[in-house]
Formats: C-alpha cells, structure tokens, sequence
C-alpha cells in the first residue's frame, strides 16, 4: 500500500458509483448487477461475466479525491509531499494512470503551488 492509497482511503471514503463503473468498463450500466468496495479493489458482478476486480487509481472518484487532495493542501511543504506521493504511486502502478491524467494532476500542483506561494509571502509581508 503506497503512501497516496493511505492517504485517500478508497474502500473507506469514495462512493463508487455504478455509472462510473460501467463508463470505464464501457458496458451498460443493466449489465451491472452489484459493486463492492473492498480493501485494495472494486469487485464488480457482472451479469455477463460473472465477477471483474477493477483498481481504483482507474475510477474517476480516485481522479477527484486527488484533485481535492491537491486543491485543499495547506502549505507548500505538505504539496511538496503530495507530488511526491503522486509520483511514487504513478511509476509503481503505471497501467493505471492515463498520461493526460498526471499531467492535469501536475497543472493542478502548479496552480496550487502557485497559490500557495502568493499567500505564504503576503503573510511574511503583513508579519
């Protein structure tokens, strides 16, 4: 388990929607017949199939939990380890993430950057 897995929590904290579930696996949604959230995957019972594990790190609710990770980080030394964890995660589980993904992961870690620096440099100035 890497240290961005610990962080987001998947089986404890995103809703896996069944919408999501058939979009990434391009089937209908009537074809699902139960999503379960286990510990390190989604196990989807698949009326056709039978039973398909799917990773999170595939789901767009890992996509936003990230998204929001980045968004809300309250300094640039706790980013700093974000895009660290971010990046251990995205070379060890490399099939997983899309490049188009990383790279808006990384825009959003600049713009916050960004933000960050603006505020912890007026805070400097105002003390």
């Amino acid at each position: 388990m890497t240290a961005l897995f610990r962080r987001i929590q998947p089986s404890k904290k995103l809703r896996i929607t069944v919408r999501s579930i058939a979009q990434l696996l391009k089937i209908s949604q009537n074809l699902i017949k139960r999503v379960e959230s286990w510990a390190f995957v989604v196990f989807v019972h698949h009326r056709d199939r039978g039973g398909l594990f799917v990773s999170y790190r595939k789901l767009e609710e890992w996509q936003n939990a990230i998204a929001h990770h980045i968004q809300t980080c309250p300094t640039l030394g706790e980013l700093s380890q974000l895009k660290t964890s971010i990046h251990y995660d995205s070379r060890k589980f490399k099939k997983q993430y899309l490049p188009k993904t990383l790279d808006f992961f990384l825009q959003m870690c600049i713009e916050r950057q960004d933000i960050l620096e603006i505020w912890e440099s007026s805070n400097c100035i105002a003390s």
